[in-house]
Formats: structure tokens, C-alpha cells, sequence
């Protein structure tokens, strides 16, 4: 990919991500020369340092040293999430702080060309109208500028780019959509399903809709991506590609084009504003190895940098005309911050099918849709607002090898035990316009980038949301007849589910919002903002699929625009 950075694009990404990624894609296979910024380091498909590694040939049991550990104060207080195998992919805190003080938050953050598409769960649901519209029927914060019927042929379009394995359940509340065929459930998995069904028929255990290929199609994947190995080490990035990541599948087909540039090491600043065209002009960036300071020029820009960093970047865009930050006429740029949140879950003994076994490692298990708030008397909760799902796996476990060595050991390890479930609750968090980031403009980094400060937590209606979570699992698990069943809830800060939404909102009124229906600006026009930043709510569903589909169908709009000299 080319390093060559000239003054004048046709468009700028910032960031390279799953919405950058597949901005860079849809804007370069238009015809524009596009410049992709991203302010870490370059990493090409295939370097990915511990792909073909085993456990024992990682560090210390693949934890980090308790030296290690110092530079990670903030993203590994959940205690799993920065291993040997993925510490690569994670920030260190002591290299690029932020501020929690009032509020926790567990902003979970990779720098390098790829971001967290390299690391992300895979997991793709469709949003629906029952999320669409729930803001407007329940009063709550502003409504959504669109419906399932807007989005719907793009998610067609991404979905089959992509690919995503799954099973066409005929549920509302999670459309089904394009799909490869499904890692199927095991023995123990299709029990669960069938039992769960006799006693809550609404309550649908269904296999996961992951982004894992299981079937190769030459005319989409045209050589660039293999079938699923069944290694379940995505997270260290897949050498073939198995699963969608920037660097496997939107990358390359940009870089076909010859309209790809991408420039690694580049902090962008700020957005410039041009007062005398009401537009933007172009982009301040800084080189993170050099320090040297420029300025790049573009038509239309694609705001991707994640929810929390394009939200930064166009908080330190200050002007006469914006000096809130930029588009911030509504005064919500920043606000209404939301993550799903879990740390609440449940787990039991399956004492059947012993006499079975399964192969590999498959990448994903089974999903549970939301089960809750459905609109019917069934489902209807009157103690919370909106729902949660559920991911969870069932697998043939042996715990008991204490103090046993050699062939003891082997002995025991050989033979599985019985299958354990273990089930964890997804939660939907409302839009709250209290829930925030700001910038601290008197506390910078190395680069003179002022200081991000969160404030946000989880409010009333997701504790009590928790507590019913808790309480339809286990009642799944008695329905099918599990043993030794337990729960947990311990709720997690926001952010450590990793899917931070909202803070420059899609709306219908300028007054209340800080994106139209196409994603773009309402005051500055040639500015889209089409990752997570870009939420009216968060849903239960894992939303990475939804960005996508907002990107391209964004894409298209700025595509049009252009043609008919709007733009």
C-alpha cells in the first residue's frame, strides 16, 4: 500500500476499522482517490505474530508478567482481556491515557491499521424496528432519522460481501439475512434448543451469525479469504482469513483499484472548516514517529476513527463558527455515550450424551435473540425498558486435574467430562444525554491532543434489566434439565463489552442532532460520521454489522451528491 501522501484527495478516512475499512472499499471502488489515515503502525494481512502458536509456546501460561501488567492499569481490569497472545493489538494506558475519575470506564482501544476488526467478536445481527422506532414510542431521547426498510438492502449488500453464517429463524426482533450456512449446534446444543422451545417458545436458541467463512464463493471472495479452520484463535488475527477483518477482505479490494493510499502514524488533530464554504476543508494530522505537523486537503471526509475517537477529533475541531466542536450546533456532541453491558450470566452440568464427541474448535456457539419487551403480552415487562440477548456455548469439559502429573494427568485430561453450559447476558443501555465524554483542553499528550474524560454509567432501568436477564436464564436451564445451575452479576463499567455508541447522533432535527439520515453533517455537509459515533441507541444486537451497512449506504448517498453537484 502506498506511502505517498500528496496535499489534495478525492475523500480522507480517518481510521482504518471495520466502518473505515469498508468506507475506503466503497469510496475507492467509486473512483475516488481516497487517503486512509491511521495513527498506528502498519500491519498487513499475515503478520500476525502469534496466529500459528500454541498455549505452551506463549509466556507465562499466556498471562501478562506482573511487569507487563504496569502498562495496562485501565484496559485489563477485567483481568482477561490483555494476554501474551493479543497484547500487540492493545494500547498501552501508560502511552495514551484518558480520565475516568468520576465515572469507570473500560476503554478497550488498539492502534494500527485494522483496529479492532482484527479483534473483534464477529458476531452480526440485524437491528429491526422494534429498535428503530423504540426511542419515539417510548419517549426516549430523540428518534431514529430511519427504519428497518432504509438499512435493509444494505445490510443484503454487506452481508454478502462479508459473509455471515447463520440460520434464518423468521424471528422480528433479528431480521434474517444473507447467509452462508451455520457452524452447526453440537448434540448437547440442539437439546438445549429443542427443550427451551417446549417451555418458552420465544426464547430461541439459534446458532451463532458470525462472520467466519463456511462456505468460499470465488466470485466474492476472489481469492483473498479461506474457510474457517475451526482454530478459535481469532482474536490473534487469521492468516487465512477466515473471518471478516480490514486487512483480509475491504483493504486489499481498495488497494486493487489504485485509488488506495493509507498513511499509518498519522494523528489526526483536527477537522479545518472553511468559514467563506461553510464545508470542510481537509484534515491536521500529526506524524506520530516524525512530529512533523500537516495538512491534507479532501472533497468529502469519512469520520471512522471509533466511537470515542472521531468523537475527540471533532471535539478539538474549534472554530469561530464551531467552538463547541465541530457540527456541534446541537450542543450533543459527546453526549449520550452508550455500551451494552454483561457481566451477568448463567452456567450448569448438562449429565447427557457422554457416549458423544464433537471435532475442533469452532469459532462461535449459539445466540439467544431478545426474548423480552416484544411488543405482546407474553414477553411485556413492565419493571424495565427494552431487552437483552444472550451468547453462550456448551462444551465437554474436564476440571479435575488438581495436583495430578504425568500419566494421572494425561489420564484424566483424555477423558472429557460432561458438557457445561455457560450462557452470558448482552444488556441494551438507554441513551442518556447525562452519560458523556469530554476533552480536558488543559491536559495533553505527547502529541498536544487534550485529554479524554469519560463520565457514564449504568442507570436504574439496567440494573433492573440485569436482574431479569439473570432470572430468564436460569429459568432456560431448568427447562432443559441442567444440573448444578448458577448465575452470576456483577456489572461491568461501561465500554467493556467494547461496543461504544452514540456521542454525534443521527436525527431528524439539527436542534437535537448531529447527523442526518445519510450520516452526514447537518451544518458541515461534506463530513460523514459512520461508526459507532453515529447511534441513536444501542440495541441488544452486536453492532458492527449495522455500521457497515450505515457506511455503504452512506457512501452511495456522498456518491450521488457528488455527481448531481451537490456536493
Amino acid at each position: 500500500m502506498s506511502l505517498k501522501i500528496e496535499n489534495t484527495y478525492d475523500a480522507i478516512v480517518i481510521g482504518s476499522g471495520i466502518s473505515g475499512g469498508y468506507a475506503a472499499m466503497e469510496l475507492c471502488t467509486k473512483g475516488y482517490k481516497t487517503l486512509v489515515l491511521e495513527r498506528g503502525r502498519m500491519v498487513k494481512h499475515g503478520e500476525y505474530p502469534t496466529a500459528h502458536k500454541e498455549m505452551w509456546e506463549l509466556p507465562t501460561q499466556n498471562k501478562l508478567s506482573q511487569e507487563e501488567l504496569k502498562d495496562y492499569p485501565k484496559q485489563n481490569r477485567l483481568n482477561w482481556w490483555v494476554n501474551q497472545d493479543n497484547k500487540h493489538w492493545i494500547n498501552k494506558d501508560t502511552e495514551y491515557n484518558y480520565d475516568d475519575s468520576a465515572n469507570r470506564f473500560d476503554w478497550i482501544r488498539g492502534h494500527h491499521v485494522g483496529g479492532r476488526s482484527i479483534m473483534w467478536g464477529r458476531h452480526c445481527y440485524r437491528w429491526s424496528d422494534l429498535d428503530f422506532e423504540a426511542n419515539k414510542k417510548e419517549g426516549i431521547a430523540i428518534d431514529w432519522p430511519i427504519r428497518y426498510k432504509d438499512i435493509e438492502p444494505w445490510y443484503d449488500r454487506v452481508e454478502t460481501f462479508v459473509g455471515v453464517s447463520g440460520q434464518a429463524e423468521g424471528l422480528a426482533q433479528v431480521p434474517d439475512g444473507k447467509f452462508l450456512k451455520p457452524v452447526p449446534l453440537n448434540c448437547a446444543e440442539q437439546y438445549f434448543r429443542e427443550e427451551v422451545a417446549k417451555v418458552y417458545p420465544e426464547r430461541v436458541i439459534t446458532p451463532g451469525r458470525t462472520a467466519n467463512l463456511t462456505e468460499y464463493n470465488p466470485e466474492v471472495h476472489k481469492g483473498l479469504r479461506g474457510k474457517c479452520q475451526n482454530r478459535n484463535r481469532c482474536w490473534r488475527g487469521c492468516p487465512y482469513g477466515a473471518y471478516f477483518s480490514s486487512q483480509a477482505a475491504t483493504l486489499p479490494v481498495a488497494e486493487d483499484t489504485g485509488n488506495l493510499t493509507i498513511r499509518p502514524h498519522s494523528v489526526v488533530s483536527e477537522i479545518v472548516y472553511d468559514e467563506n464554504t461553510g464545508k470542510a476543508s481537509g484534515v491536521k494530522i500529526i506524524d506520530a514517529e516524525t512530529g512533523e505537523k500537516l495538512e491534507i486537503n479532501a472533497r468529502i471526509i469519512f469520520c471512522n476513527a471509533s466511537t470515542v475517537g472521531t468523537t475527540a477529533i471533532l471535539l478539538n475541531s474549534r472554530s469561530k463558527r464551531f467552538p463547541n466542536g465541530l457540527g456541534n450546533d446541537s450542543g450533543e456532541l459527546g453526549h449520550n455515550i452508550m455500551d451494552h453491558h454483561y457481566g451477568m450470566g448463567v452456567y450448569g452440568t448438562l449429565n447427557k450424551f457422554e457416549d458423544t464427541y464433537y471435532q475442533g474448535r469452532k469459532p462461535q456457539s449459539f445466540y439467544v435473540p431478545r426474548c423480552t419487551n416484544l411488543g405482546d403480552k407474553m414477553t411485556e415487562r413492565n419493571e424495565y425498558k427494552r431487552g437483552f440477548g444472550f451468547q453462550g456455548t456448551i462444551r465437554r469439559r474436564t476440571d479435575d486435574s488438581t495436583n495430578l502429573l504425568g500419566k494421572d494427568l494425561k489420564d484424566v485430561i483424555f477423558k472429557p467430562g460432561p458438557y457445561k453450559l455457560s450462557m452470558t447476558c448482552f444488556g441494551e443501555m438507554l441513551p442518556y444525554h447525562e452519560n458523556k465524554m469530554s476533552l480536558d483542553f488543559e491536559r495533553k499528550d505527547k502529541n498536544g491532543i487534550p485529554t479524554i474524560v469519560f463520565d457514564a454509567k449504568l442507570r436504574e432501568n439496567e440494573m433492573k434489566l440485569r436482574e431479569d436477564g439473570v432470572k430468564v436464564g436460569m429459568e432456560m436451564l431448568e427447562a432443559a434439565g441442567f444440573e448444578d445451575i448458577g448465575y452470576y452479576n456483577s456489572a461491568t463499567a461501561p465500554g467493556a463489552c467494547i461496543h461504544e455508541m452514540g456521542t454525534a447522533r443521527m436525527g431528524r432535527d439539527p436542534k437535537t442532532s448531529v447527523l442526518n439520515k445519510w450520516n452526514q453533517m447537518h451544518t458541515v455537509p461534506n463530513v460523514f460520521v459512520t461508526d459507532g459515533a453515529c447511534m441513536t441507541s444501542s440495541g441488544t444486537q452486536n453492532p458492527s454489522i449495522t455500521y457497515m451497512a450505515l457506511t455503504a449506504r452512506a457512501v452511495d448517498y456522498a456518491d450521488k451528491q457528488i455527481k448531481a453537484g451537490k456536493l
